[in-house]
């Protein structure tokens, strides 16, 4: 991993949701949004608690309607997560979440014609100690009016870039934004310039770490269904996280926002961004080796792990003795699989051989009394006891021995001479 780009840093949140920082040397965070109506209540409150259990540190809430922000107290009153109020063309929205207690706005000044009402909101949100996210997107700054004479004029900045004119347009619209902010002496400020186009996403999000030292929002907009929208986004946010760019994330799906925080969250474990809440699953592809249901095996275990276990228990599920050993060797609890049986290991040690339809129960078995021994001090997470020595193909599975005495299949000894 690259040295994190080192960013100034805002907070978001209070005392009763706890404060999430965002930039300096604060971890990552992971935020998504609410696909309902924020005036309906009951579903606004059910679907932000769904998202804070599964891990988001922030929640953002459209307020396009009065009837909206009239309803954030009442929210805010039954949530335990920092929200942020999403404001677009009526800047009476944003002074009305600011009343009602929100804990961060989302403001595009590019859809606010009138100056004045843009600093009204700056001002609201210094004397509340609010911060405010600048965001620009691809497709509401892009030139309307002799659209291809102003591609051909910005495009000149960044003419080495395949998207060079849009790059030049988003970090213009972002720093007449920022003059904005600069001329009231706010800074408490996170900046983001999204697009669907996961190569235009690096290219600027380079270019505005190398100019600014606000905290970055990562986002790609318009993402697509989960399918395909999880590619395109890990392409984007993976690459300039791996580079150390980028403060807060938002994976974006046409699908349900419970995805888009477990994704993210995995994005940043598996960069090693934030520690692991929970057990992590590791399992084979297929191929003509496995001898088990293996896909449904895992299925069943990645649902009853969730359920069951809170420690980061890294469990292995291997469908053969080709790469299991190596897995269950690197597992806190593994199994590896052959001719309908499987062999089950905690830390490197060997603790039983079962059939396939009891392999699940004892798996999950194993990994409730590991983690009872992690919790008690007895063991520790990723620590390995002893060297695994991979199981006789043809014996300890059983997969052989009686093919080879009823002479179906040749035994084959390597380096054998006639």
């Amino acid at each position: 991993m690259s040295n994190r780009h080192r960013t100034r840093q805002i907070n978001v949140g209070d005392e009763r949701t706890g404060v999430v920082a965002i930039g300096g040397d604060a971890p990552v965070s992971v935020q998504t949004m609410t696909a309902g109506y924020t005036w309906d209540i009951d579903a606004c409150v059910a679907e932000i608690n769904r998202m804070a259990e599964a891990g988001a540190d922030i929640v953002r809430v459209a307020v396009p309607e009065r009837k909206d922000t009239a309803a954030l107290p009442e929210i805010l009153r039954q949530t335990s997560v920092p929200l942020v109020a999403d404001v677009h063309f009526h800047y009476e929205r944003a002074l009305e979440a600011i009343e009602a207690g929100i804990h961060k706005i989302r403001l595009n000044p590019g859809n606010i014609s009138d100056r004045d009402q843009v600093n009204a909101v700056i001002d609201a949100c210094r004397e509340r100690g609010i911060p405010i996210r600048i965001g620009v997107n691809e497709g509401s700054i892009v030139e309307r009016k002799d659209k291809q004479k102003r591609q051909l004029e910005l495009g000149q900045f960044f003419s080495d870039q395949r998207h060079g004119h849009l790059m030049a347009i988003m970090i213009a619209k972002l720093e007449e934004y920022l003059d904005i902010f600069d001329a009231r002496d706010f800074h408490d400020v996170c900046i983001s310039a999204k697009s669907m186009e996961a190569t235009l996403v690096i290219d600027v999000y380079r270019e505005i770490a190398r100019r600014f030292d606000y905290p970055l929002h990562l986002g790609v907009t318009h993402a697509g269904p989960k399918e395909t929208g999880t590619i395109r986004s890990v392409v984007a946010l993976g690459a300039l996280l791996a580079e150390g760019v980028g403060d807060t994330i938002r994976i974006s799906y046409a699908s349900d926002s419970l995805h888009e925080v477990t994704d993210g969250l995995e994005m940043l474990y598996c960069l090693g961004l934030r520690d692991r809440v929970g057990p992590e699953l590791i399992a084979c592809p297929t191929c003509g080796r496995i001898q088990v249901d293996l896909f449904t095996l895992v299925d069943d275990v990645r649902r009853t792990l969730a359920d069951e276990i809170e420690l980061p228990i890294k469990v292995a599920v291997m469908g053969c003795i080709v790469n299991g050993p190596g897995e269950a060797e690197g597992a806190d609890v593994a199994v590896f699989a052959g001719d309908r049986r499987g062999i089950i290991y905690v830390q490197g040690e060997r603790v039983a051989n079962v059939r396939e339809d009891e392999i699940q129960a004892r798996l999950l078995e194993e990994c409730r009394r590991f983690e009872e021994r992690v919790r008690r001090g007895e063991a520790k997470l990723g620590e390995k006891n002893v060297e695994i020595v991979p199981p006789d193909p043809i014996g300890d599975l059983g997969s052989g021995v009686a093919k080879i005495a009823a002479g179906d299949v040749e035994q084959v000894t390597i380096g054998k001479t006639d």
